[in-house]
């Protein structure tokens, strides 16, 4: 399967049934402790209809990784798909942000690690991202994390 339709699949099947404060303290404490755990230099942001819910960086973090959340958040809720897709999307396509949506990349992010929180029979309500890993891996980290949540690890596609 090609990299785009693993990533839209990836949005198909990690779509929620209802989100709140307890959700991104369950969701972002799990991604706490696989950080802790293997001495990840992240921080985690999951925001909700423009309120965040939940924040953490770990001491391995540096300031550039709530620039980078700030921009790939913009992106997601903003274009309604994870951030590694738009990135993957115009680059497939060829294109600049710019000359495709018409927005500056100094605002917006199309790097992998923010993934649209989408509640089924709702649609878009947030985001939850991840900044200081390489592009993918934070991507990935936010994938696991919700299909751990969700109880469907093994049914959600992962890039190659």
């Amino acid at each position: 399967m090609e990299d785009l339709q693993v990533l839209l699949e990836q949005e198909q099947q990690l779509r929620c049934k209802g989100f709140d404060s307890a959700s991104a303290w369950e969701l972002g404490s799990w991604i706490v402790g696989k950080a802790l755990a293997e001495a990840l230099p992240i921080a985690v942001d999951i925001t909700i209809g423009g309120r965040c819910l939940f924040h953490w960086s770990s001491n391995g973090a540096i300031i550039d990784n709530a620039f980078w959340i700030e921009r790939k958040k913009r992106s997601v809720m903003r274009f309604a798909h994870s951030s590694l897709y738009l990135g993957r999307r115009l680059a497939k396509e060829g294109r600049t942000a710019y000359e495709k949506h018409y927005v500056d990349e100094a605002d917006y992010g199309f790097h992998g690690g923010s993934f649209p929180i989408i509640v089924e029979g709702t649609g878009l309500v947030g985001a939850v991202t991840v900044s200081g890993l390489k592009q993918e891996d934070d991507h990935d980290l936010v994938v696991e994390a919700l299909a751990v949540m969700l109880g469907r690890l093994s049914s959600v596609p992962r890039l190659q």
